[in-house]
């Protein structure tokens, strides 16, 4: 039982675990914010394009 309850806590103290969440929750933050700076480009490239063409279309 001592055993167990020593590598609780040699466990409790490890910062690897901790650190590892920290980039997992890091990265999780990269990617929305790349799929939002995409969307908003795409966005405004399509808007753009139907632009240049409805003048382009016009008479």
């Amino acid at each position: 039982m001592k055993k167990f309850a020593e590598s609780v806590v040699e466990f409790l103290k490890e910062e690897d675990g901790p650190t590892a969440v920290e980039y997992a929750v890091m990265l999780a933050l990269i990617i929305v914010t790349c799929l939002v700076a995409v969307r908003l480009v795409g966005t405004n490239a399509s808007a753009k394009f139907n632009e240049t063409a409805a003048i382009l279309a016009a008479p």
